[in-house]
C-alpha cells in the first residue's frame, strides 16, 4: 500500500477513536448525573452502580462484540 493510504487509515482510526471516547465519557457522565438523581442506594445498588461503570469502561467484555449489547444490558440492570 502506498504511503497515503496509510495515512488515510490511520487518519480513520484515529476519528474512529476520538468518537468512542467520547461517547464513552458522555455515557460516564450522564450514568454519574442519574445516579446523584437516585439519591441514597445503599451498599448494593452502590456495588451495582460502580460495577457497570467499570464494566463499560473497561476493554474486558462477557461477550466480546463491536457492538455494546452486553454493555447496554448491564447498565439498565445496574439502573434498575
Amino acid at each position: 500500500m502506498s504511503r497515503e493510504t496509510w495515512i488515510i487509515i490511520g487518519v480513520v482510526v484515529a476519528v474512529v477513536g476520538l468518537i468512542t471516547l467520547y461517547g464513552a465519557i458522555r455515557l460516564g457522565v450522564r450514568l454519574v448525573a442519574t445516579k446523584r438523581a437516585l439519591g441514597d442506594l445503599g451498599a448494593g445498588g452502590k456495588i451495582a452502580f460502580w460495577g457497570a461503570l467499570a464494566y463499560t469502561i473497561l476493554p474486558i467484555d462477557l461477550l466480546p462484540d463491536p457492538i455494546y449489547l452486553d454493555d447496554m444490558g448491564v447498565l439498565g440492570l445496574a439502573l434498575l
